[in-house]
């Protein structure tokens, strides 16, 4: 079949069957994203005046942590040199004080929980719970409106109450998002890709605060929940991660208690000691979904270095790199589903088998494509909206690639005793934005999946 009505069908099926999902639970990171769209001389004058040489070495080797205006734009540099995201802490006071006084050109909903939420419960309709670690005025006004809800403890009972009706004033939590498009040249640097570096300038998300609403009625929370996706384990550092990731772990035992499949998204996680204890959790996860960064990154913790390499050595990405990564995280830890994403196609490897799961990831794209088209979903019906958005040329080599080594056939092979899926995507190629795109593909891929079961 061509690709056209593969798309096509998949996302017919998908909006038929996408309210037989069940309620889903999101936790735990939610942020206000205050969105800059970089202007090269403006950029440029600033790494001089912070100074170049200094800049240009964080441009090459980013620091774990920003604690300095140069640091901070050193890690903008990285970004753009590789067209690939990256999200560090800003630690200092005074570069949270640059960064506010540089400016926004619009305020959006943040975090991945936060744009999961919109997604789902704003645009398809399915009932969400979200975790929501600081909710203001601000961040409650970022909520679509739609089956959204927030828990609430009143006189000692618990209410699910939508974000708005919280009547909440606590603080903003901000996340500084630095967006370039695809040949944007700053120096002697060019963009190879469209993206975007993240600046996180709260002190909630970065330690994984989780709610006592969320500590005390967790298993009340999620009595009526079918599955969960969890998120914002990044930006945790070997001094911070322990306490949070033991809170972390009895959530997902009572998950597993009550059979509940919980999705990781994992997000690029600069400490290696809080990979390595992320990766020891993973085996408590149904599924998680990582690009090649990341892929890399978890390469790279369990030894496998030259893979890790390998990884990030092509675009693009080469796909039996790929597979042989996510065998190894699938053996080393027993996760049943890993969705890789990369710029231009994507993959699944599941212990299970059917269509479904390719057909899943065909909707995800096209949601991503339908963002990155409009710059904002507002119905189910705005995604057929990219239908028309080209299937990306460069995906026909890795396609034949996995065709050559797995005898792959209309996006599916069996590998080992696993089933890949492969599909490729749309790129827009001038698109409105990039921010919460990796979220869209996730959670519309895991969703839709349980929805077409």
């Amino acid at each position: 079949m061509a690709w056209d009505a593969l798309y096509s069908s998949a996302f017919r099926g998908v909006k038929g069957r996408i309210g037989r999902a069940g309620r889903v639970l999101l936790a735990y990171n939610t942020n206000v994203d205050a969105v800059k769209y970089l202007e090269r001389k403006d950029l440029e004058k600033r790494v001089e005046r912070a100074g170049k040489d200094e800049v240009l070495h964080y441009a090459d080797e980013l620091p774990k942590r920003i604690e300095n205006v140069p640091q901070l734009l050193g890690s903008i540099l990285w970004s753009i040199k590789r067209g690939k995201a990256a999200e560090l802490f800003v630690e200092s006071c005074s570069t949270r004080f640059y960064m506010r006084q540089w400016g926004w050109d619009e305020l959006r909903m943040g975090g991945q929980v936060g744009i999961m939420a919109n997604l789902l419960g704003g645009v398809y309709g399915v009932p969400v719970i979200s975790h929501v670690p600081q909710l203001s005025g601000l961040q409650a006004s970022l909520f679509k409106n739609g089956p959204i809800y927030v828990p609430k403890v009143e006189d000692g009972r618990l209410k699910l109450v939508h974000p708005k009706e919280f009547a909440g004033d606590e603080e903003n939590c901000l996340h500084y998002i630095y967006e370039f498009p695809r040949g944007f040249r700053v120096f002697d640097l060019e963009a190879p890709r469209e993206n975007r570096f993240i600046g996180s300038a709260d002190d909630y998300n970065p330690n994984l605060y989780i709610r006592p609403e969320f500590r005390e009625r967790f298993g009340e929370i999620v009595e009526s929940v079918e599955v969960a996706i969890i998120s914002g384990l990044q930006a945790l550092t070997k001094e911070n991660y322990r306490e949070p990731l033991d809170v972390v772990e009895e959530h997902l035992e009572v998950l597993k208690k009550l059979g509940i499949p919980v999705h990781l998204e994992f997000a690029f996680t600069p400490d290696e000691t809080v990979r390595k204890a992320i990766l020891c959790l993973l085996g408590n996860f149904w599924s998680v979904g990582l690009n090649e960064v990341e892929l890399a990154s978890v390469m790279e913790v369990i030894g496998e270095k030259g893979l890790a390499e390998k990884l990030l050595a092509r675009d693009p990405v080469d796909p039996i790199a790929v597979t042989e990564a996510m065998l190894k995280l699938a053996e080393k830890t027993g996760v049943k589903r890993i969705h890789f994403h990369t710029y231009g196609y994507y993959l699944a490897l599941t212990d299970y088998k059917g269509e479904f799961v390719r057909d899943a990831l065909l909707f995800s794209a096209l949601a991503a494509a339908a963002k990155a088209k409009l710059g904002d979903v507002r119905s189910i019906d705005d995604i057929a909206k990219a239908m028309d958005v080209p299937v990306n040329e460069k995906a026909k080599a890795v396609e034949e690639a996995l065709s050559k080594e797995y005898g792959m056939k209309d996006g599916i092979a069996e590998v080992d005793s696993y089933q890949l899926a492969f599909i490729p995507t749309k790129i827009v190629a001038k698109p409105k934005s990039t921010v919460g795109i990796g979220d869209t593909i996730s959670s519309s891929a895991f969703v839709g999946e349980f929805a077409l079961r």
